[in-house]
């Protein structure tokens, strides 16, 4: 189990370092006024810094790592 956990975290965190964040719009209401609505897509930028890629994939390796030692 711990191995699968070791291998999901490498990949996250490998993932993590390759896209450094995501974004993704929403539509909202700007005007509402009776019958008139006016909506605008807003956009939503998810981003993180490069050192969290690497602290997750330091911890896949060593999750791995240590379910080999248990063995």
């Amino acid at each position: 189990m711990s191995r699968n956990i070791g291998i999901i975290l490498i990949v996250i965190g490998a993932a993590m370092l390759i896209w450094s964040g995501f974004s993704y719009t929403t539509k909202e209401k700007v005007v509402d006024i009776g019958p008139l609505q006016v909506s605008a897509n807003k956009r939503h930028d998810v981003t993180w810094p490069p050192y969290v890629g690497i602290v997750v994939l330091i911890g896949g390796i060593f999750v791995l790592v240590s379910s080999k030692k248990s063995r």
